[in-house]
């Protein structure tokens, strides 16, 4: 197998391009990927300053490492969430990314500094996991990047993920969450700009990117993820790419091309009036966040054990 742009020796095959690259030619290609995403949706300016959501995973370490390569002022952010040996594990990955790089990682432990796990706060709430972690997540992301003064928060989703949520999404017609189905949130009343420079590359280009690039990630699954229909629709996706390479990139891109200016209306309508939290002060349309109505249940709520990570398939 030979690179398609040098004829040298192939390490990765890409069908959706009809294309084998080498090294070289496969760093360049994500590069240059990430470039085109951020240009398209203007997603950073030259001189903002960038949170980047660090998990300890491929995706998050790549996106923070395709930044910095590319010249971006690029800090992490890792949230500990109390997930046991996973969090753990997770968090040992992004300090020594971090560390090797000289770059800057800020660090919120959710168990040390709000008094509740991810584990607990779902048994709590009677949420869903997945559903109490992102919400921790967004709300303390939001946080870090007003109290740190950045323009920008960036986020690892890459194509298969939003893919897979816009499957979801249109499987019920959920016009709210198709609304924000975007590689941009725009910043608004108090909340910093969201932006996915990974949408134009998939997830097995990402672990790719990492094995060349040597970054150590975490390679565990969530033990809080199991059932999550997420992993469901993205397993139905991949049988669809692989009789039909392209089709992820088809289904979520001609979304943005043909579909998603329709539901703007929904957005508009789905935002309330904000006002500041009682307590904490961040932008809610209640007088207490979803946050600390959360954090409130969860911090009078027995510890909940938590179940040892799987690996993933």
């Amino acid at each position: 197998m030979k690179c398609t742009v040098c004829k040298g020796p192939a390490v990765i095959d890409l069908a959706r391009h009809n294309a084998h690259f080498c090294t070289d030619h496969f760093l360049r290609f994500c590069r240059d990927q990430v470039v085109k995403a951020v240009d398209e949706f203007a997603m950073i300016a030259p001189g903002e300053r960038v949170l980047v959501a660090v998990s300890g995973g491929k995706d998050s370490l790549a996106l923070w490492d395709l930044l910095l390569e590319l010249g971006h002022e690029a800090d992490g952010l890792y949230l500990g969430l109390g997930i046991g040996e996973y969090s753990d594990e997770s968090g040992r990955y992004a300090r020594a990314f971090a560390a090797a790089r000289g770059v800057r990682l800020v660090e919120i432990d959710l168990p040390a500094d709000h008094g509740f796990d991810v584990p607990t706060a779902a048994r709590a709430t009677r949420r869903v996991p997945c559903s109490a972690c992102g919400l921790s997540k967004r709300h303390l992301f939001d946080q870090a990047a007003r109290e740190g003064g950045y323009d920008v928060v960036a986020t690892g989703h890459n194509l298969d993920d939003e893919a897979a949520v816009l499957f979801g999404n249109v499987l019920r017609w959920d016009e709210a969450y198709l609304a924000r189905q975007l590689p941009v949130l725009a910043a608004r009343d108090g909340f910093p700009r969201k932006v996915k420079p990974l949408v134009r590359l998939s997830e097995r280009e990402m672990a790719a990117y990492c094995v060349v690039r040597r970054i150590d990630y975490q390679v565990e699954e969530c033990p809080m993820a199991v059932g999550n229909k997420h992993l469901g629709y993205k397993e139905a996706l991949n049988e669809v790419e692989l009789r039909s390479p392209g089709s992820k990139h088809a289904f979520y891109f001609g979304f943005l091309a043909r579909a998603a200016e329709r539901f703007a209306d929904a957005a508009l309508a789905d935002g309330g009036v904000l006002g500041a939290c009682e307590r904490c002060g961040a932008p809610t349309t209640n007088d207490v966040c979803a946050f600390c109505r959360l954090s409130e249940k969860a911090s009078a709520h027995e510890p909940v054990p938590v179940p040892r990570p799987r690996t993933r398939r």
